[in-house]
């Protein structure tokens, strides 16, 4: 059986290309396609040697630096990919990887992380952060992405198989596709992470501080909790606005970009972590939970299938994006036991292994 992955474009190694990578471990023979490939040499490890064939905007003019901005082009270059002599297309998709063509013959499944959001509801927050709401630009950016539109619902008909990244996605692409997709949760490397020690009395945030993240709203919470330690890291161009959150409170400490062995002792000995984004998925979640780490999490997005909140909880939710509904959660969270062991094992359902494993039943599944 010949297997093509098509894989978005290829700039840096982070959470589809590790899709892509456990792809890569279900079909070892596999070729690969993508739009553009820049990947840095000492980042393509994963990639075992492999060629990557990509497409004409591999070529043009700035492409290293600014391929995004080709977005236009990209359904057109998706499309001259000659699949015709594969069995198995698989593709990762999360913009235009799911528009290849294939024919009668051919099965076709594509693992979606999303929907082209800023083509769909976050259209009028794109325009507005990209300061795009008027002007020429603004009404050329506005029809390209109705034209978008009507080329991703099209193309999304033309797979055989849409598999989602969480429930949340799944909801999404039943929303702008009108189609059914099964739910296959993304591979984390829960092998990294381990139960820590002694919990030091902390809350933590580790996040990209960028607006739709509203680490600001966990800030202020905890100034308004001033016998409650949180620490803060990352950072990002909304660091300013989260700092003003914090108002100079003393129990609020910023530590901004960590070290990755820093930040898995900071996860290992929190009382709990928090997010207040609503995320497609969430593997930061994941991470926490290998560590044992309880979670506080907005109650919308990736966070409902990563959190179990019954009889063995592993954290809890809260239902709005404000700072009230922080503290009330963070005061509700400390009534209730919470068995670090628990948060380990919930965290190995999101394991490599359990990825490739139902991947690959999946497949075989639809395979004749």
């Amino acid at each position: 059986m010949k297997v093509a992955l098509v894989h978005e474009w290829l700039e840096s190694y982070a959470g589809s290309e590790r899709v892509l990578e456990q792809f890569l471990a279900i079909w070892p023979e596999a070729e690969v396609f993508a739009v553009c490939d820049f990947l840095p040499e000492a980042e393509r490890g994963f990639l075992g040697g492999r060629p990557v064939h990509t497409s004409f905007i591999q070529r043009l003019p700035f492409s290293r630096r600014r391929f995004r901005n080709y977005l236009g082009l990209m359904p057109l270059a998706i499309e001259q990919f000659d699949l015709a002599g594969f069995d198995l297309v698989v593709s990762s998709s999360h913009a235009v990887a799911k528009g290849v063509l294939t024919g009668p013959g051919q099965l076709h499944v594509s693992y979606i992380h999303s929907p082209m959001r800023y083509a769909w509801d976050l259209q009028h927050q794109y325009l507005r952060q990209a300061s795009l709401e008027h002007g020429l630009k603004g009404a050329y950016t506005r029809w390209l992405l109705h034209r978008l539109r009507l080329w991703d619902r099209s193309s999304a008909a033309g797979v055989d198989s849409l598999v989602a990244n969480s429930s949340y996605i799944a909801e999404r692409i039943r929303k702008v596709w009108r189609r059914d997709a099964t739910v296959i949760h993304p591979p984390v490397d829960v092998a990294r992470f381990s139960l820590g020690g002694e919990r030091s009395g902390h809350y933590l945030i580790a996040s990209r501080m960028v607006p739709y993240k509203r680490v600001e709203l966990v800030v202020e919470a905890f100034r308004n909790m001033p016998g409650r330690r949180l620490v803060v890291t990352g950072d990002g161009p909304s660091e300013v606005m989260v700092r003003e959150a914090a108002a100079g409170a003393p129990n609020v400490e910023f530590r901004g970009r960590v070290p990755q062995a820093e930040l898995v002792a900071l996860t290992q000995t929190a009382r709990a972590v928090l997010a207040a984004a609503e995320e497609d998925f969430g593997i930061a979640m994941v991470e926490a939970q290998a560590c044992g780490t309880p979670l506080i999490a907005f109650g919308r997005g990736g966070a409902r299938d990563i959190i179990r909140t019954g009889a063995t909880p592993t954290g809890l939710l809260f239902a709005e994006q404000s700072a009230a509904a922080i503290v009330a959660a963070v005061e509700r969270f400390e009534t209730i036991a919470i068995d670090p062991a628990a948060c380990r094992a919930n965290a190995l359902r999101f394991s490599e292994d359990a990825f490739r494993t139902a991947m690959r039943a999946h497949v075989e599944a639809l395979l004749p």
